[in-house]
């Protein structure tokens, strides 16, 4: 359950935000009975604030009658800081990336115990890709969360250590191998996967610094890594070296 105010005092604002926060990455197309039974509303108030957050584009109405999130507040979120700065001036070193290797590009962040996938650009190999821009994923799983977790704090890799669900027969799920993994991210600089997210699927990550702290993750996804994972790494430190350096000139502040 997202969430619920049955509390008759609710403020309307707060019935809004809590339709809205009824989607996550489970729940990202909804009838209106199920909108209204995880935000805790009565249907009646559901139907009246849906149509009006459609009114605004907050909402899309489907032709098979769910209702998804509106290009409006994707507009929005891209307003957010995090966003604007670090987004901006990572955008051409993505484009780099994808360029020279022709593989999904992300750039991610932490967000709590979770992997925020800041942006992606889609490769052109057959991959099995679940990541979206705006997704949340785990981080013991992906590259660019090890590289991530790897500089997280003791409390943040404590919640990670505590939930590491099995995605595939190849993700690890032992939380002492985990951290030997993470202590080679931090001496060795990148950290891989294999098949640990999606089936047939390999990662590849660094981490982009400013000023020596992490801010963001920079990682791609092939089907393999065997033969060109020191191409690959040269291509994304190359690019995670030149977004740190303009994030500490101050541009993306």
């Amino acid at each position: 359950m997202a969430g619920n105010i049955s509390d008759p005092g609710a403020s309307v604002a707060s019935r809004l935000l809590t339709v809205l926060g009824a989607f996550d990455d489970d729940h990202r197309a909804m009838t209106l009975s199920e909108m209204g039974r995880r935000a805790g509303l009565p249907l009646p108030t559901t139907h009246r604030l849906v149509g009006e957050l459609v009114a605004w584009g907050g909402l899309v109405r489907r032709p098979t009658g769910e209702y998804v999130v509106g290009r409006r507040i994707w507009e929005l979120a891209l307003l957010a800081p995090t966003q604007t700065g670090l987004r901006q001036i990572a955008e051409p070193y993505l484009h780099d990336v994808y360029g020279a290797t022709l593989a999904t590009v992300h750039l991610a962040v932490r967000e709590g115990a979770e992997v925020l996938y800041l942006d992606r650009l889609a490769g052109t190999a057959s991959v099995p890709i679940v990541s979206t821009a705006g997704s949340h994923l785990p981080m013991h799983c992906t590259a660019v969360g090890k590289v991530l977790l790897a500089y997280a704090p003791d409390d943040v890799l404590a919640l990670a250590l505590g939930s590491m669900t099995r995605m595939t027969p190849f993700t690890l799920t032992q939380p002492g191998l985990l951290r030997q993994q993470l202590a080679r991210v931090r001496r060795h600089g990148y950290a891989t996967t294999v098949e640990e997210m999606s089936l047939g699927a390999c990662s590849v990550a660094v981490p982009v610094l400013r000023d020596s702290a992490i801010v963001a993750s920079l990682g791609l996804v092939v089907p393999r890594l065997t033969r060109d994972k020191t191409r690959l790494l040269g291509v994304l430190q190359a690019a995670a070296t030149g977004i740190g350096r303009e994030l500490g000139t101050g541009t993306g502040s």
